[in-house]
């Protein structure tokens, strides 16, 4: 039995270790379509201007928002009901003006749905519970490619007293779910197409020549690196859609530059792997006071004519950073080094940030420093 449980341990064992090391292989690769952009395969932007009616009295005041009376008048006339004459009577708190926005996605046809956002252009205090009425949803080109209408979902609420007001999220933003029916297509012939750019989203020069090294691999030399974000791919005599989609599912090893970001309103860093540090020491400390008062009261001894009085007690500890020391990161100290160096100083990450800073100054930083 201890026989047979040995001789499958170690059967078990390399299968494992074979399966960990594949899963490590993997991890760092993606696949080409994650990384990159094909040319003129985008979204275009869409905007619209439109009323939204059904408020419960959380709408546009019209004597205020001159635009939403106008516009809800206009609407009112085209629909056969003339209230010009009346129009100073007109004062419901139902209505708003809202401006509507969508993406519409490549390869959209006529008659499919995409998801609009509407959000209040006038003084109105919620748009929950509201209807957005038909929105002509225009491009940048002046035509228009969608119209939007429907029920708006805000998920947020806004509750008000006499002495406080609870708000949660913004309740004069909505979203409509499949709130637009495309109305025109924006013409781009993919399978025409006898070259292809092919756009990474993080330009690296080395990450371009592996993509092309990929293709080039599988279909022969039709990928050519024209920049670090751009590879040209030759598609003539070859069906467009086919190849694309097989060169969308080559899996590559990206290459990231060397790069420490730091969020000095938040104290965030994020640091590359691999970020390199030249020899250099490094030591840090802060001088801290810290002053406190215990006044204490002094009671006079019994049947005496004495008083009672507060006398003061002060105390004063001082803290020089004495227990931090120098330490020194050795030239082509990793990532991992350099953490542990400044952790093991008792360094937090607001101070942290002065001594990346002061690395980058002294030259011993070899990445590139990113502030925001």
């Amino acid at each position: 039995m201890w026989r047979f449980l040995l001789s499958l341990r170690w059967r078990v064992f390399p299968m494992l270790l074979s399966f960990l090391m594949s899963i490590h292989a993997q991890a760092a690769t993606v696949r080409i379509k994650d990384i990159t952009d094909m040319e003129g395969v985008r979204a275009n932007q869409l905007i619209g201007y439109g009323l939204v009616v059904g408020l419960n009295g959380t709408g546009d005041r019209l004597t205020n928002s001159i635009f939403t009376r106008e516009t809800l008048i206009s609407m009112l006339n085209r629909l056969g009901v003339n209230i010009r004459d009346q129009e100073t009577q007109l004062q419901t708190h139902d209505v708003a003006a809202v401006m509507v926005t969508a993406d519409l996605p490549p390869f959209s046809h006529g008659g499919n749905r995409i998801d609009v956002t509407v959000s209040a252009a006038g003084d109105a205090s919620s748009l929950t519970g509201g209807t957005l009425l038909v929105t002509p949803l225009m491009a940048a080109d002046g035509e228009v490619y969608a119209v939007g209408q429907g029920s708006l979902a805000t998920n947020a609420f806004s509750v008000r007293g006499a002495a406080a007001t609870f708000t949660r999220n913004v309740p004069t933003t909505g979203h409509i779910a499949n709130g637009a029916i495309v109305e025109r297509e924006v013409p781009f012939d993919l399978g025409a197409r006898q070259h292809i750019h092919i756009s990474l989203r993080n330009p690296d020069l080395t990450t371009a020549s592996r993509i092309a090294s990929a293709i080039d691999r599988v279909f022969g030399p039709i990928a050519t690196v024209q920049d670090p974000r751009t590879v040209v791919i030759d598609l003539s005599g070859r069906d467009a859609v086919g190849t694309l989609s097989r060169i969308g599912d080559l899996l590559i090893q990206p290459d990231t530059p060397a790069k420490v970001v730091v969020d000095e309103a938040s104290g965030t860093i994020i640091m590359g792997a691999d970020v390199r540090i030249s020899t250099v020491a490094v030591a840090q400390g802060n001088l801290t006071v810290q002053v406190t008062e215990t006044p204490e009261v002094a009671q006079p001894g019994p049947f005496s004519n004495g008083q009672t009085a507060v006398v003061p007690r002060t105390n004063i500890a001082v803290n020089t950073g004495s227990q931090h020391h120098l330490a020194v990161l050795r030239s082509g100290a990793t990532l991992r080094d350099l953490v542990g160096g400044l952790n093991a100083l008792g360094v937090g990450p607001r101070d942290m940030i002065s001594i990346l800073q002061a690395i980058k100054a002294d030259g011993a930083l070899q990445a590139d420093l990113e502030m925001r």
